[in-house]
């Protein structure tokens, strides 16, 4: 009886202590369950700040600080000279032709994609309706195109359902020329039968062929006009890019200016026959236009980072344009946006807000409300752009 006790007790320990494992263990997994909603956006965040901000990140290059170079400032301040070539016409004084302006009218493009179908596209929202009155307040553009296939809010199965129906859309109305593209016509632009493409390259060809046949400004719907581009629209350059970064890596084709029938814009497009961008992202609408640029010089003017793409996308750079700032802070950028006529920096005249890295830590969450009265520089650099008599009834 003594040699069984301990044996058989030592057996009863191991299946409680079993149990009990398993109670903590389901205990835990419960825990887990019911605190999910509030974890995972702290895990989500830490992980893409790790991802972002470790020493082997590119952000680092991206940021950095660079110095304008003399032929970036000429054609910022409209001081290009023109390629002379022994073919161009002369004046009867003995000089060129005045080059044509290139045309102050914007284009922007949404809705390419159904919401209806992927939800995860979204609507046009506070933030495109902000975009869009940049142009009309900030830049002064004679004309604001929104170029669309899918508007109408709720969603809606067939293309150019009502545009009306969304109330950011119907704020605009009086000041902008709706242009409806069918899905046809889009799929049409997919010169690679059977690549499952992006809308975002379809996105990426639309906009260059409006500005080959129109000419004029293209702005993403997330990127702001801060200032009118009177210089730029002198330029005797046929197209006018801003750098991406401070390494200067890449040219970007989310803000653009350009003449029409544009060369260099017709090297860019014969670039999308014939390939698959299935799982491409950046390399045509960025890195591209930077390789072509490097080996047609005389053909484009490009601009300093700091005029369209500055601050840029790293975690840095957005977390500076959204953190609160205090009182002092406030004022004082505030006479610094005055000062530049709407600006934060001397060089700048227009803005990307990075919606793709953005849009979850802080442009999903603004409201009229918050423009007006939670000072960032961000909402410093937009509150100019929100009509009066738009209330925290509009979230």
């Amino acid at each position: 009886m003594a040699r069984w006790l301990p044996r058989n007790t030592s057996r009863w320990d191991k299946i409680s202590l079993l149990r009990r494992r398993r109670s903590s263990t389901l205990l835990l997994i419960i825990l887990v369950v019911l605190l999910a909603p509030y974890i995972w956006p702290f895990l989500y965040n830490f992980g893409d700040w790790v991802r972002q901000t470790n020493p082997w990140s590119e952000q680092y290059r991206v940021q950095r600080d660079f110095v304008s170079t003399q032929d970036e400032l000429d054609c910022l301040y409209g001081r290009t000279r023109p390629v002379t070539t022994t073919a161009e016409p002369l004046t009867e004084a003995g000089t060129e032709t005045e080059t044509e302006l290139i045309p102050n009218h914007v284009h922007f493009i949404f809705g390419l994609s159904n919401p209806y179908e992927d939800p995860h596209v979204g609507a046009f929202n506070f933030i495109s309706y902000l975009a869009v009155r940049s142009a009309i307040v900030g830049m002064r553009a004679e004309h604001v195109s929104l170029h669309y296939t899918y508007l109408a809010d709720p969603p809606a199965r067939d293309p150019n359902a009502n545009p009306l129906s969304n109330r950011w859309v119907h704020r605009l109305k009086d000041d902008v020329n709706l242009v409806y593209h069918s899905p046809q016509e889009m799929e049409a632009l997919k010169n690679q039968p059977g690549a499952h493409w992006q809308a975002a390259h379809v996105s990426d060809i639309l906009r260059l062929k409006l500005l080959r046949e129109q000419g004029g400004i293209y702005l993403d719907i997330d990127a702001f006009g801060l200032r009118p581009f009177t210089d730029l629209l002198r330029s005797p350059r046929d197209i006018i890019m801003g750098h991406e970064g401070g390494n200067r890596g890449g040219l970007c084709n989310a803000i653009m200016v350009a003449r029409k029938n544009s060369t260099f814009i017709d090297r860019w497009a014969a670039e999308y026959n014939n390939v698959d961008l299935s799982h491409e992202w950046n390399f045509h609408s960025v890195i591209l236009p930077k390789k072509l640029q490097l080996q047609n010089p005389n053909d484009i003017c490009t601009l300093p980072p700091s005029t369209f793409f500055w601050p840029t996308w790293t975690w840095h750079h957005v977390q500076w344009m959204h953190e609160p700032l205090t009182r002092q802070q406030a004022r004082q950028w505030a006479a610094e946006i005055h000062r530049n006529g709407g600006s934060l920096f001397g060089e700048q005249l227009a803005y990307h807000s990075w919606s793709q890295m953005a849009w979850d830590r802080f442009l999903s969450k603004l409201t009229p409300e918050t423009v007006r009265t939670r000072d960032t520089r961000f909402n410093l650099l937009v509150r100019p752009f929100l009509q009066d008599d738009v209330g925290s009834v509009w979230q």
